[in-house]
C-alpha cells in the first residue's frame, strides 16, 4: 500500500480535528503550529490558542481544537480548495461558528498552509481565520 500524499494527509487531519489519535498519527512530534498570528499577547488573552506554538507537536493542535470547541460551536466547515506541490499544502474555505457565550454566529473565510514531510507527517502549519462582525470588530 502506498503512502498518502501530502494533500491526503492534510485532508485527513482536517476531517479529524477532534481525534487525538489521528492528530498524533499525522503530526510530527516537533511540528510548529501557528494559529491566527505569530504572537499577539492581547489576542491571546481572549483566544489562548492564538500565536506560535514552536515545536509543540500534536498537542498544540489537540489543545487548540479542544479550546475552540469550548468557545465556539462549529455549525459549518467547508473546504473550497485544497491543493499542494511538494511538501506544501494550501487549504481555503469557509466556516460558520457560533459563540457559546454570546449565542451569535459568524461566517468567515479561512486559509491554512501546512508542510508535510517525506514520512507523511505534518511538520508545520499556519492557520488564518477572519472572525469579524459586520463592523470589523472581533467577537467571541
Amino acid at each position: 500500500m502506498s503512502q498518502a500524499s501530502p494533500t491526503e494527509v492534510v485532508s485527513k487531519l482536517l476531517a479529524n480535528t477532534l481525534s487525538p489519535a489521528v492528530i498524533n498519527e499525522l503530526v510530527a512530534p516537533d511540528a510548529t503550529y501557528i494559529s491566527l498570528n505569530y504572537g499577539n499577547t492581547d489576542l491571546t488573552k481572549i483566544l489562548p490558542y492564538a500565536g506560535t506554538h514552536a515545536k509543540a507537536g500534536p498537542q498544540a493542535i489537540i489543545d487548540t481544537f479542544a479550546t475552540v470547541n469550548k468557545i465556539w460551536t462549529n455549525e459549518a466547515f467547508e473546504i473550497q480548495a485544497l491543493f499542494g506541490t511538494g511538501e506544501n499544502v494550501a487549504v481555503f474555505g469557509r466556516f460558520t461558528y457560533r459563540s457559546n457565550t454570546l449565542g451569535k454566529a459568524c461566517e468567515s473565510p479561512f486559509s491554512i498552509w501546512c508542510k508535510v514531510d517525506a514520512e507523511g507527517k505534518v511538520t508545520g502549519g499556519n492557520k488564518k481565520y477572519n472572525v469579524f462582525k459586520e463592523k470589523g470588530e472581533f467577537e467571541v
